[in-house]
């Protein structure tokens, strides 16, 4: 079959995933190979003191989204958009969506950006000996008890974005394991909310005159490849008010972006893990077994088949990296020189790996925002060095690079030197990795571990999400999610992988140790400037 066969016949599926700037679709056929795309871009708001979009931002944004992935089908194959073999949402994990027995919406979406849960979140943490991070939504609902809120008595479901998306168009109130993860802890074991921890949970909250079990308000876990229903008449209404769109078609369960981001990488088997590596950057490294204790650096989510999985999760990343770039850009052009973007990016990155594999006395903070991980609340970027520093080029971009996933690896050292996870591998993807080999070689140093790059890393979560409602339809429906990436996914795929190199492993360790004794300046600048 060519492409416009496969679309007529319905040999496709769809992955639609809500990212923070931009609501992207991919359509892919049945060996998961990209055939159309469509986007919408869209910005959160700051009303009343909370980050959130509105409801019609999202269907707005869906319905764009989608018209804008059938218009290219039908500029590229000539064919209308009618069905297809499976459908699948995701989206930012996290946040709180809360509503009435009527279905309607008792407070505005709160998303995972707000950080208005800090009380809830240490009450929480100490309560069920877990890291519990204010972003996920048990944080918001218990938050909104703590500030008797009054919409609190009314609740009768809440979930994430995905989970909601999901609910409209199939009427299931169901959610993909990696997103059930960042509402309430998940137990590996069982694949399904902590029982001990909703134990403990609902006791705290009788305690405050609240009578519902909270389990009996959130979504149902489904792991991948579960049945989470069909898209009803009036759910593809929703989605395509043309009413082209057929219903009836099956519907995967609703994963988060971190869950997506596993699958688009292939790391969803232990001792893998992807790191994801932009504006902000994270980890995921899928462990065998829950960690002896927990960190707050850590947060403990899962995979979309429910394994655990270690996230460290920093706030910056590459910002102050470009601020230093666009410097060096403006400088050229007082003097006269068109310089690529790209080239100086090149030579600059590449200049970093020339001289002293631990900076030589030069340290950069590179926090625009916050660090949590390491007590940092607002961002003051700082570089500082030593009077006898060896202050060149080469230390200082390397330093940059070192700063840009510094809070990363104090976050991972823990994992490696304190719970001695053993990683297999680490896939990265992302801005950081586009100069060849430079962010590759810094995070394998990082992170002391091998450091691959696949070539379609860049597809990102909607992909993601379509190799999910394929593999819920998959010919054979034994086959496990890996042995399924393994073998219809990623076979054959290029990949790029790099050993960490022994010297930069020692010189990173001796960077980070001055950066961790020297926080305390970054904690004065963010008091005093």
């Amino acid at each position: 079959m060519d492409n416009k066969a496969k679309i007529a016949a319905g040999k496709t599926a769809l992955g639609i995933e809500f990212g923070s700037t931009r609501i992207k679709a991919v359509l892919v056929d049945e060996d998961n190979n990209v055939i159309a795309q469509g986007d919408h871009g869209w910005e959160n708001r700051l009303e009343n003191g909370v980050w959130t979009y509105s409801l019609d931002d999202i269907w707005t944004g869906l319905q764009d989204c989608y018209a804008n992935l059938a218009k290219d089908v039908k500029e590229k194959y000539d064919e209308e958009l009618t069905t297809v073999g499976a459908l699948g949402f995701s989206a930012m994990m996290h946040g709180y969506l809360a509503f009435d027995e009527k279905d309607e919406l008792l407070v505005p979406f709160r998303t995972w950006r707000n950080t208005i849960t800090g009380e809830a979140a240490k009450e929480l943490s100490e309560a069920l000996n877990f890291n519990m991070p204010q972003r996920w939504s048990i944080s918001h609902y218990y938050q909104a008890i703590l500030n008797k809120e009054e919409h609190i008595p009314s609740v009768s479901f809440f979930t994430t974005l995905a989970g909601y998306v999901h609910w409209m168009l199939s009427g299931e109130k169901v959610l993909g394991n990696g997103d059930a993860s960042g509402m309430f802890p998940i137990n590996s074991s069982t694949k399904q909310y902590d029982a001990k921890m909703l134990e403990t949970f609902n006791k705290m909250t009788a305690e405050k005159g609240i009578t519902t079990k909270v389990e009996d308000l959130m979504p149902k876990v489904l792991c991948a490849g579960e049945d989470a229903g069909k898209l009803t008449a009036e759910g593809a209404k929703l989605l395509d008010p043309t009413g082209t769109l057929q219903c009836g078609i099956p519907m995967a369960p609703p994963e988060g972006d971190a869950g997506t981001g596993m699958i688009a990488t292939n790391a969803v088997s232990i001792g893998t893990g992807n790191v994801s590596a932009g504006t902000s950057v994270f980890s995921m490294i899928v462990l065998e077994k829950e960690l002896s204790k927990p960190y707050e650096e850590i947060d403990m989510v899962t995979t979309p088949m429910g394994d655990p999985v270690a996230m460290v999760h920093c706030n910056n990343c590459t910002s102050d990296l470009n601020a230093w770039i666009n410097i060096f850009k403006e400088f050229s052009e007082l003097f006269g020189m068109d310089i690529d973007m790209n080239d100086l990016y090149g030579k600059l990155y590449n200049k970093a790996l020339e001289e002293d594999a631990n900076c030589g006395g030069v340290l950069s903070y590179n926090y625009f925002g916050g660090e949590p991980v390491v007590g940092i609340n607002e961002g003051r970027p700082l570089f500082v060095r030593k009077p006898d520093a060896k202050f060149s080029l080469s230390n200082f971009m390397r330093s940059n690079l070192y700063g840009s996933l510094a809070v990363l690896k104090i976050g991972n050292d823990l994992l490696l030197k304190e719970e001695k996870i053993q990683i297999k591998s680490i896939t990265g993807h992302g801005g950081l990795f586009k100069t060849k080999g430079v962010g590759q070689s810094v995070l394998a140093a990082a992170l002391n571990s091998p450091i691959s790059v696949m070539s379609t890393a860049g597809e990102g979560g909607a992909w993601g999400m379509a190799v999910l409602a394929n593999f819920m339809i998959r010919d054979n429906q034994s086959e496990s999610m890996q042995d399924y990436l393994d073998n219809h996914v990623f076979a054959g795929l290029e990949v790029s992988t790099m050993d960490p190199n022994p010297e930069m492993v020692k010189g990173y360790d001796e960077y980070i140790e001055d950066y961790k004794r020297t926080l305390a300046a970054e904690a004065a600048a963010v008091e005093n400037f």
